[in-house]
């Protein structure tokens, strides 16, 4: 919830009205939270659903950025590359026209053009919680059986701008 939170408000932020979201499948269990969380916190606006893939993130982006998007949050990295791909077909710039958050900081989201903004998950943390929940485990020790949530981090670079004026391609 905080990371849809964090993306979808430095979007607002910026001066963008219309915020979009770019899913994977809605039985991917992480796509299903982040829609939640995105539509508790961006009810007004129209969501679009895609494959969690470049090509997917290209289809939804392409049918967002038509309908007069110009920030988009996209539940992965790969999506969001799909999102900067679809903004450049239509003959737009990132971040100019379009911005960009991705999902995941994969390795390489600081060398892209532009470098892309994503919402960072405290691996190392994440992994260490869990390997201690299974040492609990074999050790016969009882552990809680409430899902654990970790605060993400907003790793900024230059996939987003302050909304624009731009007309929407036909």
């Amino acid at each position: 919830m905080a990371a849809m939170r964090m993306a979808a408000g430095h979007l607002r932020a910026l001066g963008h009205e219309r915020v979009g979201m770019v899913l994977g499948s809605p039985d991917h269990m992480p796509s299903r939270r982040k829609m939640e969380a995105f539509s508790a916190y961006a009810a007004a606006h129209g969501l679009e659903c895609a494959g969690d893939s470049v090509e997917g993130g290209h289809a939804a982006a392409t049918r967002l950025i038509r309908r007069g998007f110009t920030g988009l949050v996209c539940g992965s990295d790969p999506l969001a590359l799909g999102a900067v791909r679809a903004a450049r077909w239509a003959g737009l710039r990132v971040p100019q026209d379009v911005s960009a958050i991705g999902y995941d900081d994969s390795a390489l989201m600081n060398c892209t053009e532009p470098p892309l903004i994503t919402v960072r998950q405290p691996i190392e943390v994440m992994g260490r919680a869990a390997v201690d929940l299974l040492v609990a485990q074999i050790d016969a020790v009882a552990v809680p059986g409430d899902e654990l949530l970790f605060e993400p981090e907003l790793v900024v670079r230059a996939s987003t701008a302050p909304a624009g004026r731009r007309s929407v391609p036909a």
